[in-house]
């Protein structure tokens, strides 16, 4: 197999002879990372409308029995490839080794979860293999008459969708936002085709890791795990503002998020941040406390099943995007939401 860093950018490409729709398969601390199983669903759909296979693509060291898992999530075939050298991740050598088995086996689509990882490796792969790449994707789109694979992005601060095609270059490559499509269900009955591949040359990654320090997180439920979301923005005023939004929310068995100012003012980790510079989110009820809602908010809670709006602004664009709404002062209502809610809980009158 040549090496992928031998692939000039001014070889022809007949998009005819490409085909299969491939996710790479990103693994984290000995598991299947939940973003690249996500991905697996929705590459699901893409494939059958272009009548081709789904094809899972894993490397590593070690990477034992997980090369079963893709098929039980929609995969058709797995291929992987076992090698000391991709013991451990580097972009440049991870990035050299999936180009080189594109090269070989030519895939129509090339997806890649958009994890911290995956918007990293994902450029690396484009470049080796002389393709664009369209990041943080939102929806994955088939042409019916065309057959042609659609990527769709939301351009930065704006409600319309970006559609992007590859009219020329092949594979059609893009890095996918975590969380925006569900977990499909996992059939441990469903097996796929397993084909071992290798690696020829790979260049060294020019830097050497010398020490893994775990850092440890928040115990608190991560925002994207969370089925009901209290979520708070400027307008709480103060970090102790964000203590009453907590309190309700562990009420009702959820956890906090908030807005990219509220993270901006220092009152919440960025990790809790939820829109287009944040995390999407998919809770069963997410509960926004003065949040006025900016698109880059809103983007992230549209896959929310149920949306509540608190704002003493009767004219907040985030009511636009809301279910229900009460218009008002937080600190009125989430203190009476929290006695309601204890209350019941407590089976008063």
């Amino acid at each position: 197999m040549s090496t992928a860093g031998q692939c000039p950018e001014w070889i022809p490409v007949n998009i005819n002879e490409h085909k299969n729709v491939w996710v790479y398969i990103e693994i984290e601390k000995g598991h299947i990372h939940e973003a690249s199983l996500q991905l697996l669903g929705k590459a699901r759909e893409v494939a059958n409308k272009v009548n081709s296979e789904l094809v899972a693509v894993m490397i590593g060291s070690g990477l034992g029995s997980l090369i079963n898992e893709p098929g039980m999530y929609g995969a058709d075939q797995v291929i992987y490839v076992e090698d000391p050298r991709l013991e451990t991740y580097y972009s440049l050598t991870y990035g050299e080794a999936l180009a080189q088995l594109a090269m070989k086996y030519k895939p129509e689509a090339f997806l890649v979860a958009g994890t911290m990882r995956g918007r990293e490796l994902a450029p690396y792969i484009a470049n080796n293999l002389r393709t664009g790449i369209t990041a943080d994707l939102t929806m994955i789109e088939v042409d019916e008459k065309t057959r042609e694979i659609i990527l769709v992005r939301p351009p930065f601060g704006a409600w319309q969708l970006a559609h992007i095609r590859t009219l020329k270059r092949r594979p059609v490559m893009g890095s996918v936002r975590p969380n925006v499509f569900p977990l499909p269900a996992k059939d441990e009955n469903r097996k796929a085709k397993i084909v071992q591949e290798k690696v020829e040359e790979l260049r060294e990654p020019g830097l050497e890791l010398l020490e893994r320090t775990e850092i440890k997180g928040s115990e608190e439920m991560p925002i994207e795990k969370a089925e009901i979301l209290v979520s708070g923005g400027r307008g709480i005023g103060s970090r102790d503002g964000f203590e009453m939004l907590k309190k309700l929310a562990q009420l009702m068995g959820g956890t906090y998020a908030g807005s990219r100012k509220a993270v901006d003012m220092g009152w919440i980790q960025h990790e809790r941040q939820v829109g287009q510079t944040g995390k999407t989110v998919r809770p069963n009820l997410y509960i926004a406390v003065a949040i006025s809602g900016a698109a880059q908010h809103v983007f992230g809670i549209r896959e929310a099943k149920r949306v509540v709006a608190i704002n003493n602004d009767p004219n907040a664009p985030i009511f636009e995007s809301a279910d229900y709404g009460i218009v008002g002062d937080y600190k009125q209502v989430v203190p009476e939401l929290i006695k309601l809610i204890d209350e019941k809980k407590n089976g008063k009158k």
